[in-house]
């Protein structure tokens, strides 16, 4: 697998999230406050919520139902009640198109 479009720059608003899917993995797509696209899985590991319909705050993504925050750059959370992480995909950026793939996530230490 290679990565794939998922999304144009212009398509982001800074400290929002967008919910995309590739190959049926859904991904939150945020645009961070210094300009760094983040990619990292869409579902809280708390309960089965869209995280891309939460808040971002700095480096973090937060849960809107029960306020887990999970880090944008190792994907950890960083709050209870969530505990376990959530995966963090490698993005590129080609001119104007974010490309990611779904089966490469980012090591974290």
């Amino acid at each position: 697998m290679s990565a794939q479009k998922v999304l144009q720059l212009s398509d982001l608003s800074q400290d929002t999230a967008v919910r995309v899917e590739v190959n049926g993995v859904a991904i939150a797509v945020v645009l961070d406050g210094q300009g760094e696209v983040h990619a990292i899985g869409d579902t809280c590991t708390h309960g089965d919520i869209s995280l891309a319909d939460g808040f971002v705050e700095g480096e973090s993504l937060e849960c809107w139902a029960h306020g887990s925050a999970f880090s944008l750059r190792t994907g950890r959370p960083l709050n209870l009640p969530a505990y376990e992480p959530v995966p963090v995909y490698e993005v590129t950026i080609d001119g104007d198109d974010i490309l990611i793939d779904p089966a490469v996530t980012k090591a974290v230490n």
